[in-house]
């Protein structure tokens, strides 16, 4: 029989832990973190195990959590509601882990939502709610909610319950922030993935001080948030190029504007700066990574009628 109480306590350890995490690491975490999980009554409780949808002992109908390998088997994607479509594990709705899905979703029952940028790396989202059953097309659709509304009272059973339409539209609007903020975490990685984690420009390894910088912004119809479409720059670097103090040729060459190269200032504009002239950029190993010449033609032509 399902026990409210228990499952509450649990789910609240782990929100509560979670949260600690990220105050510490910051919300991408390594895998290795989750796999080790926390202890609640001197059981441990790792948060992902080898499947997607992942349900600890210590609970005994409804998963956790719920993971999305960032080169995974199934389509997880945000369908055109907004929501995320997660699919089912194989084909069979009778499957244990899509019961216990389908039992959360009855229970209106907090999950936590690791979604996997690159490999061993995810970034976390909680709570989500399973909203619906789509058995025809094999996916439940997902939503995400704010810390308000978990749920987790005991004498709080929703079971059946009708989700009102306000709710709706503010997990929708919740749900659309964490598209965004998963799609600049992804990118952020797979720059610094492909560029080892160093500034393209002056080789800086501190990640703390790196930022992945667009060539063709993302607001913008090229700018999508792709490697091919990145540069790793520390945040010195990623300033001077987006204010046209510098400028990336489509050969990979760097040019300092006329006025700035000319300018007598500190050893800071002289050896940061100015020095970049006519060096050659750290490019990604893989040819499929390294900067399309097409964008930095786009992004140089910018720079040269920018005034000196």
């Amino acid at each position: 029989m399902f026990d409210r109480t228990q499952d509450a306590r649990v789910r609240a350890a782990a929100f509560e832990w979670l949260s600690g995490q990220v105050a510490i690491h910051g919300d991408v975490l390594q895998r290795g973190i989750l796999a080790q999980g926390f202890i609640v009554d001197g059981n441990r409780i790792p948060l992902v195990g080898p499947q997607g949808i992942f349900k600890p002992r210590v609970l005994s109908d409804a998963p956790l959590t719920i993971t999305t390998a960032p080169e995974g088997p199934y389509d997880d994607a945000f369908g055109t509601d907004g929501l995320l479509r997660y699919r089912y594990r194989g084909t069979n709705r009778d499957h244990p882990d899509n019961r216990g899905l389908c039992f959360a979703m009855e229970r209106r029952l907090p999950l936590i939502y690791f979604h996997g940028i690159v490999p061993g790396k995810y970034v976390a989202t909680w709570p989500v709610f399973v909203v619906k059953d789509n058995p025809t097309q094999l996916f439940f659709s997902v939503a995400v909610d704010d810390a308000t509304h978990m749920g987790l009272s005991a004498d709080q059973d929703q079971a059946h319950g009708v989700v009102s339409e306000d709710s709706m539209t503010r997990r929708a609007y919740i749900t659309a922030g964490v598209r965004q903020r998963l799609h600049q975490r992804a990118f952020r990685e797979r720059v610094l993935d492909a560029y080892r984690h160093q500034c393209s420009f002056c080789r800086l390894r501190h990640e703390e001080l790196l930022d992945a910088a667009h060539i063709i912004g993302d607001t913008e119809p090229m700018g999508e948030p792709v490697v091919r479409n990145g540069l790793s720059l520390c945040k010195l670097h990623h300033a001077a190029f987006d204010s046209h103090f510098l400028g990336l040729r489509p050969d990979y060459v760097l040019e300092v504007r006329r006025d700035i190269l000319q300018e007598h200032d500190g050893p800071t504009l002289v050896h940061a700066i100015q020095a970049l002239h006519g060096a050659s950029i750290t490019l990604p190993r893989q040819p499929s990574q390294q900067p399309s010449r097409e964008l930095l033609e786009i992004r140089y032509e910018r720079f040269r009628q920018f005034p000196s």
